[in-house]
């Protein structure tokens, strides 16, 4: 299995978005999401999406300002989770916020998604607020945080 974490193109959305509305069908990113993140490339973004035997098969990116970023989103298809491929996009997106000379990397995540909350806390992730109802149907948003020491 050979992963390949690559810079997201505009002809990557269409498959990006039917990952995105199977995950999030309730409150998925639009196309326009998506765009409007491309078009901060090299801003305040970096967007890739993880391929695996040439299919996309996950997806990320980073917003960075200052000393600070966010996990603006992160997704691993339904049929590849569990297969390390989240994992390396967490790697690339702390390496790419330490390149970015980012201090604390932040980030929401549903308060009933225990794989990812367990994910965070395993990457020293601390949880320092809650969004109550954030994603609406009373779903809330634990608050990240990770201080990267060695930037």
């Amino acid at each position: 299995m050979s992963i390949i974490i690559r810079a997201m193109q505009t002809s990557d959305i269409p498959i990006v978005k039917i990952i995105e509305d199977d995950l999030f069908p309730i409150d998925a990113w639009s196309t326009d999401l998506f765009l409007s993140e491309l078009a901060e490339v090299a801003i305040s973004r970096d967007v890739v999406v993880a391929e695996l035997d040439g299919r996309v098969v996950g997806y990320a990116s980073l917003r960075f300002v200052g000393k600070q970023g966010d996990v603006n989103t992160v997704a691993v298809a339904s049929s590849e989770q569990g297969s390390g491929i989240g994992t390396q996009l967490m790697n690339w997106l702390e390496d790419m916020a330490r390149e970015r000379g980012v201090r604390e990397l932040f980030l929401e995540v549903r308060s009933d998604n225990a794989p990812a909350n367990a994910m965070y806390q395993k990457r020293s992730y601390d949880r320092i607020d809650i969004r109550r109802n954030y994603y609406g149907n009373e779903v809330d948003a634990n608050i990240m945080r990770k201080k990267l020491h060695d930037v």
